[in-house]
């Protein structure tokens, strides 16, 4: 037994979080000379990097010699709808084409045209073909081939691990990250990770809504948590991208994605009525249209009791043939068949949107990815800045290159610039006695708690929103809040699952509350944030709302979006809405 309760380990930089910033991060800080760390609360090789499908994002020119960085940067800016920060937009697509070619020299097999080059096509809302892939499973092999680089640095990654805490001390005013704690989930055994700098690569919060894109115990907002508790800002948590198609049934299920592909190769979208209601909101792209469009369609005819008896719409694509669907669709064929014993190439498939995205959280430095606390970086979709109101396909895997390597650098850098290692006991200490209550006792569970959360945040802050119903919802939320402080966590033969659970619950708290207040201050409907009663875009809303916490209590406040630089004022202005033809969707 340990008499204090806690193991101590040393490093340069620590990195939270094991999908591909965190990996990325972790790769610089250690070319930079530094000894590195990486934890994180899922198996390595399981992270949710390993999901995304459609691409990466590179203006490399080689099908369309005509696309460079400028026109990137257009695509991006105005689909983000003009509240995204430009600085940020402007080092991704000057840094994308280096680091996916870099990828490659790494080992990753994106495919390749005719002349050996890197191919690339089309996505949703680009001007040009820019967007490189594997097949459908881009992700899972950047992660492979990071997991790779890693392992051949032999870098250390801990696995199961669950951070409780950043380390902070606090002197005259200042706040300086020193480290984390965390405990493993499987044997309970707790560890104080002691580092020079920290980076917080640990995800998104779209698990918090009742359907989502995201599995089970994944992207439950305990980066944001995490950030706040350690005196960070929060940006554009109002943001969050819903997609138009995901499964409604069975339960476990509900949420995970059905490909746009779907809709891409012919798929029609029918109400329970037999309507085929895209003619009324898009009625040239129908069901090409964009993500944000079809997805308030259809989230619409359910409100409007069009919906089916599982509350979806129906998706059919078996006029295509069951040939035709193996060669085109063949994991979605398998996915309803092995989930569902439906037969896609017979009968119509329900399908609802699904929150998928965050495209707010921690406020960085574009240039550094640097937060206001010293010490403390995070890259990835924890962090705030890029996306604005909207994310442009194929760029979240660019952003988790790009960002992760400034965050590994600059990490690396503040190490390195630092005389003296600040340690305060007094703040373990307390980390410590932190996680002791929580290991108690109590009237509630998690996991039902985390589903009133789920739940509040579908009906009363999901793809269509009203001032009275986010009202309504916070006050729910508040409900469950003081629930949450009575939760009953118990290690078991299963290991330390219910505390992995309890601060699961409590980051989907934490940054349900900022979502829904920020979406509350925001009166107008700006891409995908859409308010009833604020149906137009307004010129007084082009601002970021930040959350800060303040004596204990969630803070918000407005920032003016930081103006274009003069040179890309003109090919803004020069922007025009693009059609589908031969393009896929966003």
């Amino acid at each position: 037994m340990i008499s204090r309760g806690y193991r101590t380990e040393i490093c340069n930089v620590l990195v939270i979080g094991s999908g591909g910033a965190g990996l990325r991060a972790a790769i610089e800080a250690h070319e930079e000379g530094c000894e590195v760390m990486v934890i994180g609360k899922r198996v390595r090789n399981d992270a949710h990097t390993a999901l995304a499908s459609g691409g990466i994002n590179a203006a490399l020119g080689n099908v369309d010699p005509e696309d460079d960085w400028i026109q990137h940067f257009v695509d991006t800016y105005q689909d983000g709808y003009f509240i995204a920060d430009p600085e940020t937009v402007e080092v991704l697509v000057k840094e994308a084409p280096d680091r996916v070619n870099e990828l490659v020299d790494w080992g990753a097999s994106f495919a390749v045209n005719d002349e050996g080059e890197l191919d690339q096509r089309f996505f949703g809302a680009h001007t040009y073909r820019r967007t490189c892939y594997a097949g459908d499973y881009t992700g899972r092999v950047i992660l492979t081939t990071l997991l790779d680089k890693v392992s051949e640095l032999n870098i250390p990654i801990r696995d199961m691990i669950y951070v409780s805490k950043l380390l902070v001390s606090e002197k005259d005013g200042n706040r300086l990250c020193f480290g984390a704690l965390a405990f493993d989930i499987v044997s309970g055994e707790r560890c104080v990770y002691l580092a020079d700098s920290v980076i917080l690569a640990a995800g998104g919060h779209t698990r918090i809504w009742r359907r989502s894109s995201s599995r089970r115990d994944e992207n439950t907002g305990d980066a944001m948590r995490l950030a706040l508790e350690a005196g960070c800002q929060l940006s554009d948590m109002e943001m969050v991208q819903f997609h138009p198609t995901g499964m409604v049934h069975p339960e476990s299920l509900a949420g995970t994605l059905v490909t746009e592909a779907v809709r891409g190769e012919g798929g029609i979208l029918t109400n329970s009525i037999g309507e085929r209601f895209m003619q009324n909101y898009d009625k040239e792209r129908m069901e090409l249209s964009t993500r944000d469009r079809v997805a308030l369609a259809n989230y619409s005819e359910i409100i409007e009791g069009r919906g089916t008896e599982n509350n979806g719409v129906l998706l059919n694509i078996s006029h295509l043939g069951k040939e035709k669907i193996m060669e085109k669709l063949p994991r979605m064929y398998r996915q309803f068949m092995e989930s569902q014993m439906l037969d896609i190439s017979k009968s119509p498939m329900e399908v609802a949107p699904t929150a998928h995205y965050s495209m707010g959280g921690v406020v960085v430095d574009p240039k550094t990815q640097s937060t206001r606390v010293k010490g403390l970086y995070a890259a990835g979709e924890c962090t705030a800045g890029l996306h604005g109101a909207n994310r442009l396909g194929g760029n979240s895997l660019a952003e988790i290159l790009v960002f992760g390597k400034i965050a590994g650098e600059e990490a690396a850098k503040f190490s390195d610039s630092l005389e003296v290692q600040i340690r305060d006991k007094s703040i373990i200490v307390s980390a410590n006695k932190e996680l002791d209550l929580l290991t108690s006792e109590g009237e509630n569970l998690a996991r039902p708690l985390q589903r009133k959360v789920r739940d509040i945040m579908w009906k009363h802050c999901g793809v269509v929103r009203s001032g009275e119903g986010l009202s309504t919802g916070l006050k729910k939320l508040k409900e469950v809040k003081v629930a949450s402080m009575d939760v009953d966590v118990r290690p078991s033969a299963e290991g330390y699952i219910d505390l992995a659970l309890a601060l699961d619950l409590l980051g989907s708290i934490e940054s349900a509350e900022a979502t829904i207040k920020s979406a509350l201050q925001r009166e107008e409907s700006r891409g995908a944030h859409q308010r009833v009663d604020y149906p137009e875009l307004s010129e007084k809303e082009v601002v970021n709302y930040l959350i800060e916490m303040e004596n204990g209590q969630q803070k918000i406040s407005t920032r003016k979006v930081k103006n274009v630089r003069s040179e890309l004022v003109k090919p803004l202005s020069r922007f025009s809405e693009l059609g589908v033809n031969g393009r896929l969707l966003e």
